[in-house]
């Protein structure tokens, strides 16, 4: 494939974000609402969404572009030893449900970061998290797969190239920063 095409269909996914302006507007609603609220949020993915949650997690603890006070945001994939134990005690399925149960509250926000729908331990996450009263961002690709209907608001990048979703949750990632990040700053 030659450098064009590859850019081509990067912007083509990223394009598709157009279609979620609404839903990107409701994720950063409820992503401020959580913020301000002195809740904290969760954030989980599997391989390089489980890097652009740590990502993610990071913008929000440190800073976008603003100089703010850090607000409380926790990867739920850096931790070596917990994601080991969880695994080898339980199952790779509880991964990251178990961390739900232990860190999260009623009022949380828990962002799961999937490019295909159907990775079991992102889909008991978020079930685990409504049982217990977070509410729950979806980052989603090709069809949803079964991790559809589980969000409060859900962000599908209905591609086919895990490469091209990925290009396009790091765009949502940041929109959702540069709209939250001037109310946190005036806090």
């Amino acid at each position: 494939m030659s450098i064009r095409a590859s850019l081509n269909e990067s912007i083509a996914a990223i394009r598709t974000i157009f279609n979620l302006e609404d839903a990107v507007t409701r994720a950063a609603d409820l992503l401020r609402q959580t913020l301000l609220s002195g809740h904290k949020v969760l954030v989980c993915g599997n391989g390089g969404s489980a890097s652009d949650s740590a990502h993610f997690a990071a913008e929000l603890a440190c800073r976008f572009v603003s100089d703010r006070r850090p607000y409380p945001a926790i990867s739920l994939t850096g931790d070596g030893g917990l994601l080991t134990a969880i695994g080898n005690d339980y199952s790779f399925a509880e991964l990251f449900a178990r961390q739900v149960k232990a860190f999260g509250a009623p009022g949380d926000l828990l962002v799961a970061l999937t490019t295909s729908g159907k990775s079991e331990n992102i889909k008991r996450a978020l079930e685990r998290g409504k049982e217990l009263g977070l509410n729950s961002i979806a980052l989603l690709g090709r069809d949803g797969g079964f991790c559809c209907g589980l969000a409060n608001v859900e962000l599908l990048v209905p591609e086919k190239i895990t490469a091209r979703i990925q290009e396009a949750h790091k765009v949502i990632i940041h929109l959702l920063c540069e709209l939250v990040e001037p109310d946190l700053a005036k806090q």
